[in-house]
Protein backbone atom coordinates (compact mmCIF):
# COMPACT_ATOMS: atom_id res chain seq x y z
CA UNK A 1 0.00 0.00 0.00
CA UNK A 2 1.77 3.29 -1.25
CA UNK A 3 1.94 6.21 1.00
CA UNK A 4 -0.22 8.19 -1.42
CA UNK A 5 -3.09 5.75 -0.43
CA UNK A 6 -2.90 6.01 3.03
CA UNK A 7 -3.04 9.90 2.67
CA UNK A 8 -5.69 9.52 0.67
CA UNK A 9 -7.86 7.35 3.06
CA UNK A 10 -6.63 9.40 6.01
CA UNK A 11 -8.08 12.37 4.28
CA UNK A 12 -11.49 10.61 3.54
CA UNK A 13 -11.89 9.46 7.05
CA UNK A 14 -11.09 12.83 8.51
CA UNK A 15 -13.59 14.43 6.17
CA UNK A 16 -16.42 11.59 7.02
CA UNK A 17 -15.34 12.42 10.83
CA UNK A 18 -16.10 16.56 10.37
CA UNK A 19 -19.41 15.86 8.68
CA UNK A 20 -20.54 13.55 11.40
CA UNK A 21 -19.89 16.30 14.16
CA UNK A 22 -21.67 19.01 11.62
CA UNK A 23 -24.39 16.08 11.01
CA UNK A 24 -25.04 15.56 14.53
CA UNK A 25 -25.10 19.17 15.46
CA UNK A 26 -27.66 20.00 12.76
CA UNK A 27 -29.73 16.62 13.34
CA UNK A 28 -29.35 17.63 17.41
CA UNK A 29 -31.09 20.93 16.36
CA UNK A 30 -33.67 19.55 13.94
CA UNK A 31 -35.18 16.78 16.35
CA UNK A 32 -35.85 19.26 18.49
CA UNK A 33 -40.07 18.84 18.94
CA UNK A 34 -41.39 21.12 16.47
CA UNK A 35 -45.05 20.58 18.17
CA UNK A 36 -44.32 19.56 21.69
CA UNK A 37 -41.64 20.90 24.46
CA UNK A 38 -39.40 18.42 26.12
CA UNK A 39 -42.28 17.31 28.65
CA UNK A 40 -42.84 19.46 31.96
CA UNK A 41 -39.71 21.46 30.95
CA UNK A 42 -38.69 24.27 33.08
CA UNK A 43 -36.19 26.30 32.49
CA UNK A 44 -32.49 25.01 34.27
CA UNK A 45 -29.41 26.71 32.97
CA UNK A 46 -30.97 29.76 33.62
CA UNK A 47 -27.99 32.00 31.70
CA UNK A 48 -30.14 33.96 29.32
CA UNK A 49 -33.16 35.77 31.99
CA UNK A 50 -35.96 34.86 29.91
CA UNK A 51 -39.32 37.05 29.68
CA UNK A 52 -42.11 37.04 27.26
CA UNK A 53 -44.17 39.61 25.41
CA UNK A 54 -47.43 39.57 26.92
CA UNK A 55 -49.48 40.70 23.60
CA UNK A 56 -48.67 37.66 21.13
CA UNK A 57 -50.58 35.55 23.35
CA UNK A 58 -53.29 37.34 23.38
CA UNK A 59 -56.56 36.27 23.75
CA UNK A 60 -54.77 33.96 26.49
CA UNK A 61 -56.39 35.27 29.62
CA UNK A 62 -53.01 37.12 31.08
CA UNK A 63 -53.37 35.38 34.50
CA UNK A 64 -53.23 32.67 32.97
CA UNK A 65 -49.49 33.83 31.07
CA UNK A 66 -48.44 35.05 34.09
CA UNK A 67 -48.77 31.07 35.77
CA UNK A 68 -47.60 29.50 33.05
CA UNK A 69 -44.13 31.68 33.04
CA UNK A 70 -43.71 31.29 36.22
CA UNK A 71 -43.86 27.70 36.23
CA UNK A 72 -42.01 27.31 33.22
CA UNK A 73 -38.74 29.81 34.73
CA UNK A 74 -39.51 32.91 33.10
CA UNK A 75 -38.05 35.81 34.97
CA UNK A 76 -39.85 38.37 33.25
CA UNK A 77 -42.73 39.59 31.58
CA UNK A 78 -43.55 42.22 29.49
CA UNK A 79 -46.69 43.55 26.83
CA UNK A 80 -49.50 43.42 29.41
CA UNK A 81 -51.93 45.65 31.10
CA UNK A 82 -50.18 47.61 33.88
CA UNK A 83 -53.36 46.31 35.91
CA UNK A 84 -51.80 43.06 35.54
CA UNK A 85 -48.60 44.05 37.03
CA UNK A 86 -49.11 43.07 40.62
CA UNK A 87 -50.28 39.56 39.74
CA UNK A 88 -46.93 39.07 37.99
CA UNK A 89 -44.85 40.48 40.35
CA UNK A 90 -46.42 38.14 43.17
CA UNK A 91 -45.87 35.49 40.91
CA UNK A 92 -41.98 36.05 40.79
CA UNK A 93 -42.15 37.87 37.29
CA UNK A 94 -40.17 41.56 36.88
CA UNK A 95 -41.60 43.70 34.68
CA UNK A 96 -39.10 43.71 32.18
CA UNK A 97 -39.86 46.19 29.72
CA UNK A 98 -43.07 49.13 30.38
CA UNK A 99 -44.68 50.42 27.43
CA UNK A 100 -44.90 54.37 26.49
CA UNK A 101 -45.91 55.89 22.88
CA UNK A 102 -46.61 53.39 20.49
CA UNK A 103 -44.36 53.04 17.40
CA UNK A 104 -46.71 54.65 14.98
CA UNK A 105 -46.87 57.50 16.17
CA UNK A 106 -42.84 58.57 17.09
CA UNK A 107 -40.60 61.24 17.80
CA UNK A 108 -39.15 61.72 13.71
CA UNK A 109 -42.14 64.03 13.64
CA UNK A 110 -42.50 67.28 16.42
CA UNK A 111 -46.07 67.56 15.98
CA UNK A 112 -45.76 64.28 18.13
CA UNK A 113 -42.86 65.63 20.66
CA UNK A 114 -45.61 66.69 23.09
CA UNK A 115 -47.46 63.09 23.27
CA UNK A 116 -43.96 60.68 23.35
CA UNK A 117 -42.77 63.53 26.38
CA UNK A 118 -45.35 62.82 28.21
CA UNK A 119 -45.92 59.16 27.60
CA UNK A 120 -41.74 58.49 28.16
CA UNK A 121 -42.05 60.60 31.46
CA UNK A 122 -45.03 58.55 32.20
CA UNK A 123 -43.70 55.24 31.70
CA UNK A 124 -40.26 55.69 33.49
CA UNK A 125 -42.64 56.97 36.38
CA UNK A 126 -44.15 53.60 36.26
CA UNK A 127 -41.16 51.75 35.61
CA UNK A 128 -39.71 53.23 38.70
CA UNK A 129 -42.45 52.61 41.40
CA UNK A 130 -42.96 49.11 40.02
CA UNK A 131 -39.14 48.25 40.01
CA UNK A 132 -38.54 48.10 36.48
CA UNK A 133 -35.17 49.07 34.43
CA UNK A 134 -36.52 49.51 30.88
CA UNK A 135 -39.20 51.64 29.15
CA UNK A 136 -39.99 50.86 25.06
CA UNK A 137 -39.43 53.75 23.02
CA UNK A 138 -39.74 53.90 19.01
CA UNK A 139 -39.17 56.46 15.98
CA UNK A 140 -42.02 56.28 14.42
CA UNK A 141 -43.91 56.19 10.67
CA UNK A 142 -42.32 58.07 8.01
CA UNK A 143 -43.68 61.31 7.02
CA UNK A 144 -42.28 61.60 3.07
CA UNK A 145 -42.43 65.87 4.12
CA UNK A 146 -39.77 65.44 6.78
CA UNK A 147 -36.33 63.81 5.20
CA UNK A 148 -34.30 60.82 6.95
CA UNK A 149 -31.72 63.53 8.58
CA UNK A 150 -34.24 65.77 9.95
CA UNK A 151 -36.34 63.22 11.39
CA UNK A 152 -33.61 61.86 13.31
CA UNK A 153 -32.55 65.35 14.49
CA UNK A 154 -36.22 65.30 15.74
CA UNK A 155 -35.88 61.84 17.74
CA UNK A 156 -32.92 62.74 19.05
CA UNK A 157 -34.23 66.39 20.07
CA UNK A 158 -37.16 64.89 21.96
CA UNK A 159 -35.34 62.03 23.66
CA UNK A 160 -32.76 64.61 25.33
CA UNK A 161 -35.86 65.96 26.85
CA UNK A 162 -36.63 62.99 28.78
CA UNK A 163 -33.14 61.16 29.02
CA UNK A 164 -31.94 63.16 32.32
CA UNK A 165 -35.55 61.63 34.38
CA UNK A 166 -34.16 58.38 32.60
CA UNK A 167 -30.69 58.54 34.23
CA UNK A 168 -32.20 59.98 37.42
CA UNK A 169 -34.62 57.17 37.85
CA UNK A 170 -32.17 54.61 36.79
CA UNK A 171 -34.39 53.85 34.15
CA UNK A 172 -32.79 52.57 30.50
CA UNK A 173 -35.14 53.77 27.37
CA UNK A 174 -35.14 50.88 24.58
CA UNK A 175 -35.40 52.00 21.42
CA UNK A 176 -37.16 49.13 18.90
CA UNK A 177 -36.06 48.52 15.75
CA UNK A 178 -38.98 46.99 13.36
CA UNK A 179 -39.10 45.62 9.90
CA UNK A 180 -41.07 47.27 7.10
CA UNK A 181 -40.76 44.24 4.72
CA UNK A 182 -43.36 41.69 5.95
CA UNK A 183 -46.94 43.39 4.88
CA UNK A 184 -48.57 40.34 5.48
CA UNK A 185 -49.94 40.85 9.08
CA UNK A 186 -49.98 44.35 11.35
CA UNK A 187 -47.99 43.05 13.90
CA UNK A 188 -45.75 41.23 11.76
CA UNK A 189 -44.07 43.92 9.70
CA UNK A 190 -44.54 47.49 9.70
CA UNK A 191 -44.22 48.99 6.06
CA UNK A 192 -43.08 53.14 6.67
CA UNK A 193 -41.45 52.43 9.71
CA UNK A 194 -38.88 55.07 9.39
CA UNK A 195 -36.41 52.83 12.21
CA UNK A 196 -36.00 50.01 10.14
CA UNK A 197 -32.39 50.38 9.88
CA UNK A 198 -30.26 50.08 12.34
CA UNK A 199 -27.52 52.76 11.16
CA UNK A 200 -30.58 54.87 11.58
CA UNK A 201 -31.34 54.32 15.34
CA UNK A 202 -27.75 53.81 16.55
CA UNK A 203 -26.89 57.12 14.80
CA UNK A 204 -29.68 58.71 17.07
CA UNK A 205 -28.34 56.81 20.43
CA UNK A 206 -24.68 58.04 19.61
CA UNK A 207 -26.23 61.34 19.60
CA UNK A 208 -27.98 61.30 22.70
CA UNK A 209 -24.99 60.35 24.64
CA UNK A 210 -26.51 58.44 27.00
CA UNK A 211 -25.80 54.87 28.49
CA UNK A 212 -29.48 55.20 29.22
CA UNK A 213 -30.82 54.88 25.70
CA UNK A 214 -29.90 51.66 24.33
CA UNK A 215 -31.16 49.52 21.39
CA UNK A 216 -34.22 47.07 21.42
CA UNK A 217 -32.23 44.20 19.30
CA UNK A 218 -35.27 42.15 18.15
CA UNK A 219 -33.78 39.53 16.65
CA UNK A 220 -36.69 38.59 13.82
CA UNK A 221 -36.85 42.34 12.23
CA UNK A 222 -32.76 42.07 12.05
CA UNK A 223 -32.78 39.51 10.28
CA UNK A 224 -35.49 40.42 7.93
CA UNK A 225 -34.13 43.61 7.46
CA UNK A 226 -29.97 43.08 7.68
CA UNK A 227 -29.58 39.34 8.52
CA UNK A 228 -25.84 38.67 9.65
CA UNK A 229 -27.52 38.19 13.59
CA UNK A 230 -24.33 37.18 15.72
CA UNK A 231 -22.44 39.67 13.93
CA UNK A 232 -24.76 42.57 14.60
CA UNK A 233 -24.70 41.63 17.90
CA UNK A 234 -21.32 41.21 18.53
CA UNK A 235 -20.75 44.71 16.70
CA UNK A 236 -23.43 46.62 18.66
CA UNK A 237 -22.99 45.07 22.24
CA UNK A 238 -22.63 48.32 23.91
CA UNK A 239 -25.78 49.65 22.60
CA UNK A 240 -28.21 46.86 23.03
CA UNK A 241 -30.59 47.04 26.34
CA UNK A 242 -33.16 44.35 25.84
CA UNK A 243 -34.05 41.42 23.13
CA UNK A 244 -36.71 40.17 21.58
CA UNK A 245 -37.04 36.69 19.91
CA UNK A 246 -39.12 35.27 17.17
CA UNK A 247 -38.87 33.13 13.99
CA UNK A 248 -38.76 34.07 10.88
CA UNK A 249 -40.43 33.81 7.96
CA UNK A 250 -44.06 34.25 9.73
CA UNK A 251 -42.84 35.34 13.17
CA UNK A 252 -44.27 31.77 15.06
CA UNK A 253 -41.96 29.25 17.23
CA UNK A 254 -38.54 29.08 17.10
CA UNK A 255 -38.72 25.56 15.50
CA UNK A 256 -37.64 23.80 12.90
CA UNK A 257 -39.72 26.26 10.28
CA UNK A 258 -38.07 28.55 10.37
CA UNK A 259 -34.58 29.67 9.86
CA UNK A 260 -32.89 31.43 12.58
CA UNK A 261 -30.34 28.72 14.75
CA UNK A 262 -31.39 30.59 18.46
CA UNK A 263 -29.20 28.67 20.42
CA UNK A 264 -26.10 30.27 18.98
CA UNK A 265 -27.88 33.64 19.15
CA UNK A 266 -28.29 32.89 22.66
CA UNK A 267 -24.65 31.88 22.73
CA UNK A 268 -23.47 35.14 20.77
CA UNK A 269 -25.49 37.10 23.44
CA UNK A 270 -23.79 35.46 26.71
CA UNK A 271 -20.07 36.07 24.87
CA UNK A 272 -21.42 40.00 25.05
CA UNK A 273 -22.14 39.80 29.00
CA UNK A 274 -25.34 40.81 28.31
CA UNK A 275 -27.14 41.03 31.48
CA UNK A 276 -30.80 41.90 30.84
CA UNK A 277 -33.82 40.45 29.77
CA UNK A 278 -34.06 38.44 26.54
CA UNK A 279 -38.13 38.41 25.96
CA UNK A 280 -40.47 35.76 23.40
CA UNK A 281 -41.88 37.90 20.96
CA UNK A 282 -43.36 34.95 18.65
CA UNK A 283 -47.11 34.37 17.62
CA UNK A 284 -47.96 31.37 18.57
CA UNK A 285 -49.09 28.59 16.21
CA UNK A 286 -49.38 25.69 18.24
CA UNK A 287 -52.95 24.08 19.60
CA UNK A 288 -50.86 24.18 22.63
CA UNK A 289 -49.18 27.48 23.17
CA UNK A 290 -48.17 26.31 26.53
CA UNK A 291 -46.11 23.82 24.92
CA UNK A 292 -45.18 26.48 22.31
CA UNK A 293 -43.71 28.61 25.37
CA UNK A 294 -41.96 25.94 26.99
CA UNK A 295 -40.08 24.56 23.93
CA UNK A 296 -39.02 28.30 22.97
CA UNK A 297 -37.76 28.47 26.60
CA UNK A 298 -36.15 25.13 26.29
CA UNK A 299 -34.24 26.01 22.63
CA UNK A 300 -33.30 29.75 24.81
CA UNK A 301 -31.92 28.20 27.86
CA UNK A 302 -28.04 27.56 26.46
Amino acid sequence: MSTKTISRRGLIKAAAAGAAIVSSAATAYAQLPRKAATKGYKIKNKRIRQSIMGWTFNPMPTEELILACADIGLTGIEGIGRQFYPAARKAGLEISLVGSHGFAKGPNDPKNHKMVVEKLIDGINVAKDVGAKRVITFVGMEDPNIDRDQANANCVKAWKEVVGHAEKNGITLCLEHLNSVDDSHPMKGHPGYQGDKLDFCIEAIRKVGSTNLKLLFDVYHVQIMHGDIIRNIRKLKEYIGHYHTAGNPGRAELDDTQEINYPAVMKAILETDFDGFVAQEFIPTWDDKIAALRHAAEICDV
